[in-house]
């Protein structure tokens, strides 16, 4: 997005975008987009917690309260509701949150991926239960006993006024029973969230263990965000892959170059700004991984860079689950001399299909010759037929996430 957007609140943003062709017009995402606009404007005054050094003996909610009291007259002083955007896949959620997070007037936001941000809180948790009780005295902490969640809330809530959650899903029987408690102290503390996902609310942990301990925190997420549907007649992100290549062969600068084109078009930038393409950094259990080139969900990958490196199931597993779509250039034939190339490929593509994650790239020879010998060439023909249905019609339809509706 260019600098003059920044100057706009999100309706005049998206109208400048479409006026430079970078996206579509679209009524159902202008509908969502007059609710975040709602919420840009609740920002403009709403006052921040990091750095203000102003907390002694006072809450981070009874501040923040005093504080709305003294800069609007006449106003309320409740902190504006959060949103929660549901739909299909590839109906431009993840876009509209990314718009409106980039013109935020916030200065303490994280925008992350939900699955990210739980193992996060998952990680500051056992923290907590390790430290001894004058650690957790220093921390806010009352005694040995002491529960982990207000302390861990109020730390994230002293990190960022505004947190903005891509692809909240929840499958996971230790992120139910934190779920409900934790987004109760944040929403106390005056934290602002703003929520993307495939499943309307009273679908969240559907069939679930023990859903009913659940059920406290879909009622206030219904009561504390504003909970808006987006789910228009087009897939945009299967209209970009409809008619698409997305097995290349052999490599070279033909094939390429076409993948190159497809990252432009999947990503709606231009072949001109391919020097602008930015890179990411994924953090995976304390470490970095870096992210070539990505951008709105697509990500890019050299065989090499994943494969013939020791990375592990955790590395792809983090990937499927930040990137909606990955294109890994120039896949070797592999031999019996490439035996753990071959395994952590297998892992990889495991990690990406269970994710329905869409898969593009470029390869020495078709799938059923890339690994004809070796050390569990039994084991990769499994992975053969995988990447034979990903290039299905029925496979590029499928919404991002776990296949499974509750990993218990």
């Amino acid at each position: 997005m260019t600098n003059k957007h920044k100057t706009h609140g999100p309706l005049a943003a998206y109208d400048a975008l479409i006026e430079a062709g970078e996206v579509r017009p679209d009524d159902d995402q202008r509908r969502v987009l007059r609710h975040l606009e709602r919420l840009y404007h609740g920002l403009e005054d709403y006052p921040e917690i990091a750095g203000s050094g102003a907390l002694t003996g006072l809450s981070v909610r009874s501040w923040r309260l005093a504080q709305l009291f003294r800069r609007r007259d006449g106003g309320k002083g409740e902190p504006p509701k959060g949103v929660y955007m549901y739909g299909g896949v590839g109906r431009g959620k993840s876009m509209l949150m990314d718009l409106f997070y980039e013109l935020a007037p916030v200065k303490a936001k994280r925008r992350v991926h939900f699955h990210e941000f739980m193992l996060d809180v998952h990680a500051r948790l056992k923290e907590w239960r390790g430290l001894s009780v004058k650690e957790r005295a220093a921390r806010g902490g009352r005694g040995v006993g002491d529960d982990p969640i207000p302390p861990v809330a109020r730390e994230i809530s002293m990190e960022a006024t505004l947190l903005c959650f891509d692809e909240m899903q929840v499958t996971d029987i230790a992120d139910a029973m934190v779920l409900g408690r934790l987004f109760k102290e944040l929403l106390d503390r005056g934290v602002i969230i703003v929520a993307t996902s495939n499943r309307v609310p009273d679908d969240l942990y559907k069939g679930g263990l023990n859903r009913q301990l659940f059920l406290p925190f879909i009622a206030r997420l219904k009561e504390a965000f504003e909970v808006v549907p987006l789910d228009g007649p087009t897939d945009y992100r299967y209209d970009r892959l409809k008619g698409m290549t997305t097995y290349y062969t052999p490599v070279n600068a033909e094939t390429t170059a076409k993948l190159s084109e497809a990252f432009f078009r999947l990503t709606d930038r231009e072949v001109e700004n391919r020097d602008k393409v930015p890179s990411e950094t994924l953090t995976v259990q304390g470490r970095e991984l870096f992210v070539p080139k990505a951008a709105r969900g697509v990500a890019v990958f050299s065989f090499k860079r994943l494969c013939a490196n020791p990375l592990g199931a955790a590395d792809y597993l983090a990937i499927a689950r930040h990137y909606h779509t990955v294109i890994m250039v120039a896949i070797p034939a592999l031999g019996p001399e490439k035996r753990n190339e071959a395994k952590r490929f297998v892992t990889f593509i495991d990690a990406l299909y269970e994710h329905s994650v869409k898969f593009l790239c470029s390869a020495e020879v078709p799938p059923e010759r890339l690994y004809e010998s070796g050390d569990g060439r039994f084991e990769f023909e499994r992975t053969v037929s995988r990447l034979m249905e990903m290039q299905s019609e029925d496979y590029l339809h499928r919404g991002h996430g776990v296949r499974e509706e509750v990993v218990q």
